[in-house]
């Protein structure tokens, strides 16, 4: 037997820009090795293979996993990985097809070198003579050298660093992309997203790694981008991505690690818990993804896993459907799922952590009275604190309360600080903060704080839109206003957004476009207390007292039957020249603590009152001036 006889024959695959090698178990994208795992790679050769024929996915299961018996998600998860490695390099064409309820069908054409490359070799073969067998050992020692070269140049298993000394840049930034739900139900969507936030939670207390804000990273949940451009856009050196699977009583996550500069999938495993220990396996998979940063990418070292508390899974599962609609500002709904959730476990923090920050929202633009609103904030984190010292988002509603309600600054600031000593990554935390900063009059400390939970949070919205209330507080009334144009190109209905525009507006005396934004602004809230009020502080500004009394009778109406801040009147009054109505407004908005008076030391719309001494009276009532 000769040792042509011996070698594998070889084959090979061709379709679009890619080549498949399965003899070397190589696929090269324009002669550019594509990483795969070994199982992605052994079916992405099968279905070549068939391309163009319906691949049942018991056959499948059966020929990539022999002798084994695997559930459907594992297939499912190969595939995905399939998708992303060919879509990753810039082609969007469809490959794979997936045939519902039966299986996979590769789509693209595909042309067999398998013969040809046969042909050719055996057309060599008779050209190798005894007199040319010194060519043999050149062309060896060339393919020695062009096999170093290609090592180098496409550094699989970082041979490159092996070979000259070098190291990979070490991993700075990191995402968790959106879990996907791989269950039956699709309903179950909250579990996978809630698993993908305490992932993100648990990365983020790594002090020197910084961690995008699930905010920014769940904008990707039904994106088809291919993970580099993802990765370009959060600016991240990694991400983990992954999968959950819920049935019955189960459930299972798989992730992986994948460095985002080449794509490359550095580590993936699965786990399976009963459900009502997936706080542990939370836990275990955030420790096991630390632990590969640190060995594989030369991130810092992981922080300590905070022990696991064992929960109720029904209280658990309540929880989980509460952050769903907190996420999506459905308050109420949230704030009833988290009752629950607090009734069947009542040790649970977490619960009254998260029904703490959802009772903010509505406390600060006034939807509830302060007492109310800030008083249930205060009296849930103060349990969770209790409950779990460690919880940085407790920590964060209590500061928060302890600003808006209880004038309690030196308090605040404490909670914040405790906040972000035991989350740095919170993005949520840093921007309530910069709140702080902005109240007690520290504006570029402010300004500086928002952006870097911007940096935090790239893609979500609420923390870019409040960078132009940092501008009007700071009276750069030009900056504020490009920034709001700029937002609003992407977000036209945001009320929030308008309302600060049309304030920047009025302070630049432009009354007209100042009304425009306002009425849109109430327009697109369906009529909110909060936007009704700016409006009427708009006609007011504007010189039509009219239309302002108007909308002073109106809220007058309103406050017989829900809250309405007196600030917001005293502002109303104040525009219209009424001075001492405007006063007696804010003596009842300090009895109430309203929400926007511990903004009143740079309030440029109070700008009418401060010449006055009762406003200096006022503001060592709320404790801004001694």
């Amino acid at each position: 037997m000769n040792g042509r006889n011996m070698r594998p024959e070889k084959r090979l695959f061709e379709f679009g820009p890619f080549r498949l090698d399965p003899t070397e178990r190589l696929l090269l994208h324009d002669g550019q090795a594509v990483p795969l795992p070994p199982k992605a790679f052994d079916l992405l050769v099968l279905l070549i293979e068939n391309s163009g024929h319906l691949l049942e996915k018991d056959d499948l299961m059966k020929k990539i996993w022999p002798e084994t018996v695997v559930e459907e998600v594992n297939l499912a998860h190969n595939i995905s990985i399939i998708r992303r490695a060919l879509a990753s390099r810039g082609d969007v064409h469809e490959y794979v097809e997936t045939v519902p309820k039966r299986g996979y069908r590769f789509v693209a054409p595909v042309q067999n070198l398998s013969a040809e490359i046969a042909s050719r070799e055996g057309e060599d073969a008779k050209t190798v003579t005894s007199t040319t067998r010194w060519r043999v050992a050149l062309v060896a020692a060339v393919l020695a050298a062009t096999a170093v070269t290609l090592l180098l140049w496409l550094d699989p298993g970082e041979w490159r660093a092996r070979l000259l000394g070098g190291h990979p840049p070490p991993v700075r930034t990191i995402a968790v992309l959106p879990l996907q739900n791989l269950s039956v139900d699709a309903a179950q969507d909250y579990i996978a997203d809630g698993m993908t936030e305490a992932l993100t939670t648990d990365l983020a207390r790594m002090e020197s790694l910084q961690v995008i804000s699930h905010t920014s990273a769940i904008q990707y949940k039904t994106a088809k981008k291919a993970l580099p451009a993802i990765a370009r856009e959060l600016k991240v050196d990694a991400v983990v991505e992954g999968s959950v699977q819920r049935s019955g009583s189960h459930v299972r996550i798989t992730a992986q690690l994948v460095r985002a500069s080449d794509d490359r999938h550095l580590w993936a495993d699965t786990y399976e818990r009963d459900f009502r220990d997936v706080l542990a396996l939370q836990d275990e998979v955030a420790s096991d993804v630390a632990k590969q940063i640190e060995s594989r990418l030369g991130g810092p070292k992981p922080a300590p896993a905070p022990k696991a508390q064992a929960v109720n899974p029904e209280a658990y599962e309540n929880y989980l459907r509460a952050n769903y609609y907190l996420d999506s500002l459905d308050l109420q709904k949230s704030i009833d799922y988290y009752r629950q959730a607090i009734k069947l476990d009542p040790n649970y923090a977490p619960a009254y952590a998260h029904m703490a920050q959802a009772y903010s929202f509505l406390a600060f633009f006034g939807a509830v009275s302060p007492s109310e609103g800030w008083g249930k904030v205060k009296e849930a984190a103060s349990l969770a604190v209790q409950k779990d010292e460690r919880l940085p988002e407790a920590h964060g509603a209590l500061a928060l309360a302890k600003l808006h309600y209880d004038w309690d600054f030196a308090g605040a600031e404490q909670e914040f600080k405790r906040a972000l000593e035991l989350n740095p990554n919170d993005a949520d935390v840093r921007h309530e903060h910069a709140h702080y900063l902005m109240a007690i009059g520290r504006l570029a400390e402010s300004e500086a704080e928002s952006r870097r939970a911007v940096e935090l949070d790239p893609v979500g919205d609420g923390l870019i839109s409040c960078l132009c209330w940092h501008s009007f507080a700071a009276r750069n009334y030009d900056q504020s206003i490009r920034l709001a144009e700029k937002f609003l190109r992407s977000q036209p209905n945001d009320a929030w957004e308008r309302t600060i525009l049309g304030w920047t507006y009025e302070q630049k005396g432009m009354p007209e476009e100042a009304l425009a934004q306002l009425k849109r602004a109430v327009e697109v809230s369906k009529g909110e207390t909060f936007f009704v009020a700016a409006l009427g502080h708009a006609y007011a500004v504007a010189g039509n007292r009219r239309e302002a009394e108007k909308i002073l009778q109106t809220l007058a109406d309103r406050a017989n039957k829900s809250y309405v801040s007196p600030f917001d009147l005293a502002l109303i009054h104040a525009a219209l020249g009424e001075t001492d109505q405007a006063f007696a407004l804010l003596d009842k908005a300090v009895s109430e603590r309203s929400t926007f008076l511990v903004y009143s030391k740079w309030e440029p719309r109070l700008d009418p009152l401060r010449s006055d001494p009762r406003f200096q009276q006022l503001l060592r009532r709320i404790g801004l001036i001694s």
